[in-house]
Order: structure tokens, then C-alpha cells, then sequence
């Protein structure tokens, strides 16, 4: 099935999910790994690569939130308590925000720093919305860190949820977003 329904994720929104995830993960450990190698001649082309992959998550990220949005959400098993609702509710919104907002630093920052980074993978230039500034540009670049270390926090909270759905509660709910089984 492509569409979402009621008892579970389509094809596309499963697509998105896993390799949102699998970028996303992949951006925290080679941004960190990018900050921690001495300088280097070649650290300006490491860095637009994290860029470009940057920009390619926030369209992922927004196609996703579009399909989530034109499709059902599977509903959470029946004997779901309300605070279980609501906190799955918080940490999803939660997850989406901050990959978002990580993302806007990033951009920010990299209209800011000289040169930017706008030229994804030669292709074509990303406009920016700010103007090049040291100070700025340095303050956007730890923002961007520190809540990409709140991006990290929250995908541990999510994993824990899924791994408490799967081993404690075995209720099938992550099984829904790994497999076309309807449960």
C-alpha cells in the first residue's frame, strides 16, 4: 500500500521515515566528526557537503510533513492511555520542529559565513537569507550544534518509545512502520 490508513504507514511515508532517519543520524555523526578534524585545507568542501545534505533534508522534511499531512495517521492501539496520546503527539511535533529549526541555523549560518555554502553539489545555488557577518555567522553555527545535540536527545527518546512499544508492550506499533502488515 502507498497511502497511509488508519492501522498503517504506507510505502512512502515509511520511505521518508527511514531515510530521513538514516541522513539525519548520518548528519549529527559527520557534523561532529567534521568539527573535531583539525583544520585542514579541505574542511570548506566538507562542509558543503553537509550543506547540500542539509538542504536535501529540509525538502524530505517538508515532503514528509505534506504527506503526513494528506494522509491518516495510524491510530495508536485502543488501550493507548491519553497522557501515551499526548506524549507521542509532543514528541513527534517535537522531532519535526527541531529538525527544522537545526536546519534554518545551518542555512542561516551558511549565508552568513564567507564564502557561503549555497552551491549544492554544483548544480545550483540555494538563495540565503542572511548577509555575510564573522560574528553572526558564528553564533547560527552554535545554535545549529547545540540543537542538533536537542535532535540527537529526541531521537533516543524516540528509539526508547519504540523499543518500549516493541519489547514491553508488544503492541505492533513499530512493526507498522517496518512492514506493509496491517495489524
Amino acid at each position: 500500500m502507498i497511502r497511509n490508513t488508519k492501522a498503517g504507514w504506507g510505502s512512502v511515508a515509511r520511505w521518508l521515515h527511514w531515510t530521513l532517519a538514516l541522513a539525519i543520524i548520518g548528519m549529527i555523526g559527520f557534523g561532529w566528526w567534521m568539527n573535531h578534524i583539525p583544520a585542514r585545507p579541505d574542511r570548506f568542501f566538507y562542509r558543503s557537503i553537509h550543506a547540500d545534505l542539509g538542504y536535501l533534508i529540509l525538502l524530505l522534511t517538508v515532503l514528509r510533513l505534506v504527506w503526513r499531512f494528506i494522509n491518516p495517521v495510524p491510530a495508536l492501539p485502543a488501550d493507548s492511555q491519553p497522557w501515551q496520546r499526548l506524549t507521542a503527539r509532543i514528541s513527534h511535533g517535537g522531532l519535526y520542529l527541531v529538525v527544522i529549526v537545526v536546519i534554518m541555523l545551518g542555512w542561516a549560518h551558511s549565508g552568513a559565513h564567507t564564502p557561503d555554502y549555497s552551491n549544492v553539489f554544483g548544480l545550483f545555488h540555494v538563495p540565503q537569507f542572511t548577509s555575510p557577518d564573522r560574528d553572526a555567522a558564528r553564533a547560527y553555527e552554535d545554535r545549529h550544534i547545540f540543537f542538533a545535540y536537542v535532535l540527537l536527545a529526541l531521537i533516543a527518546v524516540h528509539v526508547i518509545a519504540a523499543l518500549w512499544h516493541h519489547f514491553i508492550r508488544r503492541d505492533r506499533v513499530v512493526a507498522r512502520m517496518v512492514t506493509d502488515e496491517v495489524v
